[in-house]
């Protein structure tokens, strides 16, 4: 095992701090900028971890969850008074592990600071391939990207010609999704919040369709304009009102991958769904699931992207802030539509 030893230099650690747990919407004082932090280059004698430099961070839904307090051992909530934690690209400062060595790039699970103390690196993945922006490994290549290649393939278990229907669409996931279904030669409609989301996906992600949900009344009515026959796959990104008018317009036998609910998760009493009887009537199949029950599958999930990225067939979309903290603004604004494309946060270029 590498003993770690290192540079002993002591450096300053800025750092995005959890203030306490969040009730509502998330709001930038939840959160605080601690500056005059610091931190030694040189991982613990006898620790099995790695300190990591910061480059990315990545601004994702599922955080705002880890904000509660834990109410089920499915989520582990973030700590008051301790950095904020999320998914990010690190290059390794010195390893005590010796799966890693100084001056890897790894993508996983890292703290909202220049630098970070990771013990837990069983889930901490070393990037090999460097010919694509590192920032991806927040968003097409890393944990979004697998989550909408585990969800879509291996949830939903498409077919050629399948029509799709997916919300939050121009999303880190949604977007994804979409691209893997077109080149499945599916039929795929998608929802986002603003005109220039909608024109994202028609023009520059070849959707077949968009709509604006914030401009229809009716929810049914717009999903029966763009499904007439129904619709065979929903990939659903937000739950409440959209799913439930989802319930009302599935095919026969159609399936569900619910992977998160966006809408719900500021509310302190979630909206009820009242279209569940269709599940029966119509033997739908709805799944949730969790990206790290696919983990197993990220080298298959490389080697279906990455041809595809190289090729041009899937691109992505990039919303990059740039110095930690803007951090906190850039997560709050996940929750009313501000940004378009996958959020990332640059911390360092290195």
């Amino acid at each position: 095992m590498a003993s770690g030893g290192g540079d002993e230099q002591e450096v300053s650690n800025k750092q995005v701090i959890f203030k306490d747990y969040v009730s509502g919407f998330p709001k930038e004082s939840d959160m605080y900028l601690k500056t005059n932090g610091t931190i030694k280059l040189k991982v613990p004698e006898g620790s099995n971890g790695l300190l990591v430099k910061n480059l990315y961070l990545s601004c994702d839904p599922y955080m705002r969850n880890r904000m509660k307090k834990s109410i089920n051992s499915s989520t582990v909530s973030m700590v008051p008074g301790s950095p904020i934690v999320g998914f990010g690209v690190a290059k390794v400062a010195d390893s005590g592990n010796p799966k890693f060595k100084k001056g890897d790039l790894v993508w996983g699970r890292t703290g909202w600071e220049e630098y970070s103390l990771i013990t837990d690196v069983e889930n901490l993945f070393k990037i090999e391939n460097t010919d694509v922006p590192l920032s991806y490994y927040t968003g097409i290549l890393g944990m979004p990207g697998l989550t909408a290649y585990s969800g879509f393939y291996e949830v939903c278990s498409p077919k050629k010609g399948e029509y799709v229907f997916i919300s939050a669409a121009s999303g880190a996931v949604g977007q994804l999704v979409g691209q893997f279904a077109k080149l499945l030669g599916c039929y795929v409609v998608g929802s986002a919040g603003s005109k220039e989301k909608v024109d994202l996906l028609k023009n520059k992600l070849k959707f077949d369709e968009a709509f604006n949900y914030k401009e229809e009344p009716d929810l049914d009515a717009a999903l029966k304009r763009y499904f007439p026959e129904g619709i065979g796959i929903y990939f659903d990104n937000v739950g409440g009102k959209m799913l439930d008018a989802v319930l009302l317009n599935m095919r026969p036998h159609g399936r569900i991958a619910v992977c998160g609910m966006i809408s719900q998760y500021n509310l302190d009493k979630q909206e009820g769904v009242h279209n569940l009887m269709h599940l029966l009537i119509k033997q739908v199949q709805i799944k949730g699931f969790v990206v790290s029950d696919y983990y197993h599958l990220f080298p298959k999930f490389l080697d279906l992207v990455l041809p595809h990225i190289a090729e041009g067939k899937i691109v992505y979309v990039e919303d990059i802030v740039e110095g930690l903290e803007l951090g906190p603004a850039a997560f709050v604004g996940l929750f009313s539509g501000h940004n378009v494309g996958k959020q990332v946060v640059l911390v360092s270029k290195e």
